[in-house]
């Protein structure tokens, strides 16, 4: 470890190889950082931190604050961030509470500056959350979605794998899988094509998404007799099965299709 003597490095906290701490960090007690970090300067790391091996946090930011939920009675709990993330300037990430223990952001994410992620939300794998995007309590993202600057994340919201989002959307729906979210109120605006190149969908598994859509939002039918037309027209395959059940658990409702498609 190589760190500033203007740290304030509590003498218990578990700070792992190759770690370069720059000045004025504070980094509490029961805080871990795993080997090959940057620490850069005015970051905030407080008890409840886990952050994993190669990890990068920008000055200003500050990890594992105390909830800002009034259910919240001091329970100990945790921020756990995966290998190869990077926390920009001034984000503000919340430990958990006692719904789920732990707010969770997984590996090889970016999380750009001024954003917030507030307690119990679980962040996948590859995800971008946009500069100054705000994402209330036990809000889901899974793999690869893009949440794009200036939008706002209703709590309890979902949103799926291959995701892209317009930025300054405000998201309440919970937003289903490969798809392309815009316009103010935000609507489904087609599959997120780009993205789903860019990882190597072949043109079936393209062709399928885009299909599967077109029978969800543009012939007519209501969220139910879609679903059944859906598991009937189709063969099961992991994109028809994903876009399946992640309707079928939706609490909130999906997002709504375009007026321009209907």
């Amino acid at each position: 470890m190589s760190h500033s003597p203007l740290a304030v490095i509590h003498p218990e906290a578990r700070i792992g190889d190759n770690v370069i701490i720059d000045p004025f960090t504070v980094i509490e007690k029961d805080v871990i950082i795993g080997d090959n970090c940057r620490i850069y300067p005015h970051s905030t790391i407080l008890d409840g931190a886990r952050i994993s091996n190669d990890c990068t946090i920008f000055p200003g930011a500050v990890i594992a604050g105390v909830p800002q939920d009034l259910k919240f009675v001091g329970e100990e709990t945790t921020v756990e961030i995966g290998h190869h993330t990077t926390i920009r300037e001034c984000v503000t990430v919340n430990r958990g509470t006692a719904s789920k223990g732990k707010t969770v952001i997984g590996n090889h994410c970016l999380i750009m500056a001024y954003s917030h992620i507030a307690h119990d939300c679980v962040l996948k794998d590859h995800i971008i959350i946009g500069n100054a995007s705000q994402l209330a309590g036990e809000v889901d993202i899974d793999d690869f979605a893009i949440v794009s600057g200036g939008s706002l994340v209703h709590q309890f919201t979902r949103i799926s794998k291959h995701v892209m989002i317009q930025g300054g959307s405000r998201i309440g729906k919970d937003i289903p899988p490969y798809t392309l979210i815009g316009r103010d109120p935000i609507v489904y605006c087609g599959i997120n094509i780009v993205g789903l190149r860019r990882r190597g969908f072949t043109n079936e598994q393209v062709f399928l998404i885009q299909d599967i859509y077109r029978t969800l939002y543009t012939r007519g039918l209501n969220n139910s007799d879609a679903l059944k037309a859906i598991e009937t027209e189709y063969e099961s395959s992991e994109e028809r099965d994903l876009i399946l059940n992640f309707i079928k658990t939706s609490q909130r409702g999906i997002v709504r299709g375009s007026i321009d498609e209907l």
